[in-house]
């Protein structure tokens, strides 16, 4: 589908109750990812919600595979995989 096939849609979210734009550019972008669902948060909610859920997730203490750092995780280790603190981890994206 072309973006000409979608308008811009205003809807409510349904935390603060403001009026935002469903534009037809993030309608494509939904369509093409297969997301079914309107968004129900305005773009600033949406921020706050994602903040909230990453403060509840339970952090794993870990030691870096690579540099023997003591840092925290969101997700439980496996012991058959290496596991880095943030620092590593991002220099080994880096180098990917």
């Amino acid at each position: 589908m072309s973006e000409a096939q979608f308008e811009d849609k205003t809807l409510v979210c349904r935390d603060c109750g403001s009026e935002f734009v469903f534009t037809a550019g993030e309608q494509e972008f939904y369509a093409q990812k297969g997301f079914e669902n309107e968004p129900l948060r305005c773009k600033e909610c949406r921020i706050e919600h994602k903040k909230r859920i990453q403060r509840e997730k339970p952090m794993f203490e870990i030691v870096c595979s690579s540099c023997g750092k003591v840092d925290k995780v969101p997700f439980e280790p496996r012991h058959d995989k290496p596991v880095y603190c943030s620092e590593c981890f991002e220099k080994i994206r880096k180098d990917s």
